[in-house]
């Protein structure tokens, strides 16, 4: 789902956010064959995993926050960040951080969860949050903040308690 949304080209630049032990990040370097892909991640453990199982030349780890991200506006031409935004402790300023690094007509694509069924987020995340980690996120929550920061075609699949959610940055005209 995330190479069929990013639709890497070979010499893009591809930034995984909260990349954990690099399994994603290994996937877009195949793709963006002379490009380079970033994989960014809080954890010593999970980046030092992520460097040991990659061979290819084309990708770089880095320890960060994505809440602050060390690069400049509009680095990359696309950004995931797949099960990783629920268990960041400011999921939306991550968010935004990952809208700010993407070019102009680049790609985004998340997998986070979502809250279904007659149980608001709200009160989901405060009955389980504490005791999991894991944040849920209501059902227009991420697609809402996406659109009101200006990327279009939002796109969401919603499958259980999980969300796939695709976006573009418009070109600059």
């Amino acid at each position: 789902m995330a190479l069929d949304s990013l639709a890497i080209a070979p010499a893009d630049r591809v930034l995984d956010l909260a990349c954990g032990p690099g399994n994603f990040s290994r996937d877009f370097a195949a793709a963006a064959r002379r490009g380079l892909v970033v994989g960014l991640d809080a954890s010593d453990s999970m980046l030092a995993t992520a460097v040991r199982e990659t061979e290819a030349a084309n990708v770089a780890y880095i320890r960060g926050d994505a809440c602050d991200l060390p690069f400049r506006d509009g680095s990359f031409d696309a950004v995931c960040c797949f099960a990783a935004l629920y268990l960041i402790e400011r999921p939306l300023r991550a968010l935004e951080e990952a809208v700010r690094v993407l070019a102009p007509g680049g790609r985004l694509a998340l997998l986070a969860s979502c809250a279904r069924g007659p149980i608001p987020a709200a009160a989901l995340n405060a009955a389980t949050r504490g005791v999991t980690g894991v944040r849920f996120f209501g059902r227009e929550e991420l697609t809402g903040a996406l659109a009101a920061a200006g990327l279009r075609h939002v796109e969401q699949r919603v499958t259980g308690l999980a969300q796939f959610v695709s976006a573009s940055k418009p070109e600059v005209t």
